[in-house]
């Protein structure tokens, strides 16, 4: 059964994209069928699967604007069995438009109505804030992947960003749970390290799915994008590639779990 992720967290710098382009490439590997939704508008998921985003003239902002379909804005990328609709700075003044039409929040996922079980992950790479891009890809999404940076501000605005989500769910009748907090440039050996991953364990609780793999930092994962290949493909041995490959197993031993939307 087919599952809409989105990766969201308010904060830059905490490994959104990394994310969304890697754990899609090994669940490619893993032979699932698995498209990518750039929803930022720096197009950095785009850029790093290898799509130059300046010669997109089909993208999400299309989508959003009723120009185009999913269907007409995909791109195959060089990984099997990844696709992506990508983004570019065009998208930057969606949010304007999108605040005129009735149902702003909901456009995404009307779009995506009928097209889902093309593909067994939908991953949204959503931006960096909490306007009407975000809600969207809380609206449209069955669940969400929250990455968090292991340093000292991790937390902050936290409590702003599950705010948003709980009024997705009450007013917009739209609920999507956690399926995973997720560590990233995360050292063990340092005690800022083992402090972060302790406050977030007490921040949310033991109801919470926190993943036990963490993601280290690691240079490979910071050279790959300038390849436009994922680092899963550009280092296959790197401690990056290994955690993120684990974090897929992760993700399909959950597999059947809960109801989609």
């Amino acid at each position: 059964m087919s599952e809409i992720i989105a990766i969201l967290n308010q904060k830059g710098g905490c490994g959104k994209t990394t994310t969304a382009v890697n754990l899609s490439a090994a669940l490619a590997q893993s032979d699932r069928k698995v498209l990518v939704i750039d929803m930022d508008p720096q197009g950095n998921a785009t850029t790093g699967l290898g799509i130059n985003k300046n010669n997109q003239t089909n993208t999400i902002y299309s989508i959003l604007t009723g120009d185009n379909s999913i269907m007409e804005t995909i791109v195959e990328t060089s990984v099997p069995q990844l696709d992506i609709v990508p983004s570019n700075i065009d998208l930057s003044g969606a949010e304007l438009e999108l605040s005129k039409t009735i149902g702003p929040h909901s456009i995404l996922k009307e779009a995506l109505d009928g097209f889902v079980d093309n593909y067994d992950y939908i991953f949204i790479d959503v931006p960096p804030s909490l306007g009407l891009l975000t809600l969207n890809s809380i609206v449209a999404s069955d669940s969400v992947i929250i990455p968090i940076q292991a340093e000292f501000y991790a937390l902050e605005g936290m409590a702003d960003l599950l705010q948003a989500m709980e009024l997705v769910k009450s007013r917009l009748n739209s609920p999507s749970p956690i399926k995973g907090i997720l560590l990233t440039l995360y050292d063990s050996r340092t005690r800022l390290g083992r402090d972060v991953y302790n406050n977030v364990k007490q921040y949310f609780g033991e109801t919470e799915n926190i993943f036990k793999t963490t993601i280290p930092r690691n240079v490979k994962l910071a050279e790959a994008p300038s390849h436009g290949i994922p680092c899963i493909i550009y280092d296959e041995e790197c401690s990056g590639t290994e955690a993120y490959q684990n974090l897929a197993k992760e993700i399909i031993s959950m597999e059947g779990q809960g109801d989609n939307k």
